[in-house]
C-alpha cells in the first residue's frame, strides 16, 4: 500500500492551507477545509477496515453515508499543516446511519476535525443536491470582505451588485451572486442550517463579522472564487467614502454575461 503522505489529496491540502495562511486568510487556528474523496483514491493509501476512533455527530448526516472526507483539525494552525499533516488534519468516513464518523488517519494525539464539521457536512449535502460534482467546502477570514460586512448593507442582492461592479471578472466568476448571513454563533447546527439554506443558490456565503464560506468542485475553483470576492472587497474598501464617478453599469454587466455565455442571478440586474 502506498504511503499516505504521498497521496495527492494530502499533498494538495498541505499546499492549499499553506497558501491560505500566506494570503492572511487563516490567522492562528482560524478557518477550515473539508474535501469529499473518492473511495478508490482513499483505499490506495488506507485500509478502510482499520478504524482509529469513532466519534458522534450532532445531526443526521446519512445523506453522506459511506463518504470519505479529508478535513482540517479543530484548534489547528494552517501554517503547521504542511510541516506535520498527521497532527493537523485527517481522513474520516461517515457512518451508514449518519450519526457518527470513523477516523481512518490523522488527528494524532487526540485531535478531532474542525468544530465546524456539522456545518461543512450540511453544506456538502446541500451543494451535492444541486451539483453532483461538488466536492470542496472552504472557510476562511479574508480581511477586506470581513471589513465590508461592517459598512455595507447585508442584503444579498445589494452586496452582490457592489462586488460585481468592482471588477470586470466578478460577474463572470460568480454570476449566481453571493449570499450573506448576519452574525451568528459559529460551530453550531444553527449556523450550519442557515448557511445550507443559502448555499443551494450560491457557492459563496458571507458570515458577517466572521468570514467566507465557499464551495466548489475542486480546490482551484474554490480558492479562485474566494480570491476574486476578496479582491473586489479590497477595491471597495480602498474607495472608502470617496464619490464613485463611474462604474460598470447593469447593461455592461449583462453584455459581459452574454459574451461569456453566462446567466446572471435572476432579478439582480436592472435592465
Amino acid at each position: 500500500m502506498n504511503h499516505i503522505l504521498e497521496a495527492p489529496f494530502v499533498r494538495e491540502m498541505c499546499h492549499i492551507t499553506a497558501n491560505m495562511y500566506r494570503m492572511g486568510w487563516d490567522e492562528r487556528n482560524g478557518g477550515n477545509i473539508s474535501w469529499i474523496l473518492e473511495e478508490t483514491a482513499v483505499t490506495q493509501y488506507l485500509d478502510p477496515n482499520e478504524v482509529l476512533r469513532t466519534l458522534p455527530l450532532s445531526f443526521d448526516a446519512s445523506a453522506l453515508a459511506g463518504r470519505y472526507l479529508i478535513v482540517t483539525g479543530t484548534g489547528r494552525y494552517f501554517r503547521n499543516v504542511e510541516r506535520c499533516p498527521q497532527e493537523n488534519m485527517g481522513v474520516i468516513r461517515i457512518a451508514q446511519d449518519g450519526r457518527s464518523y470513523d477516523i481512518l488517519w490523522g488527528f494524532e494525539h487526540g485531535g478531532k476535525p474542525t468544530s465546524e464539521l456539522p456545518t461543512h457536512l450540511m453544506n456538502h449535502i446541500a451543494r451535492l443536491r444541486v451539483d453532483p460534482q461538488h466536492r470542496i467546502v472552504m472557510h476562511c477570514h479574508p480581511a477586506n470582505i470581513l471589513a465590508m460586512t461592517y459598512v455595507h448593507d447585508l442584503d444579498d442582492r445589494a452586496f452582490t451588485k457592489t462586488l460585481w461592479r468592482m471588477s470586470t471578472e466578478c460577474i463572470v466568476v460568480f454570476p449566481e451572486g453571493i449570499s450573506v448571513l448576519p452574525w451568528m454563533v459559529c460551530g453550531t447546527n444553527e449556523i450550519g442550517e442557515a448557511t445550507a439554506e443559502k448555499i443551494r443558490d450560491t457557492r459563496i456565503v458571507l458570515w458577517a463579522a466572521h468570514g467566507i464560506f465557499g464551495t466548489g468542485r475542486d480546490m482551484d475553483e474554490v480558492f479562485g472564487l474566494i480570491e476574486t470576492v476578496e479582491k473586489a472587497a479590497e477595491i471597495y474598501m480602498k474607495i472608502g467614502g470617496r464619490e464613485i464617478r463611474q462604474s460598470i453599469t447593469d447593461a455592461e454587466l449583462a453584455a459581459l454575461c452574454k459574451e461569456f455565455g453566462l446567466t446572471p442571478r435572476e432579478g439582480y440586474l436592472d435592465l
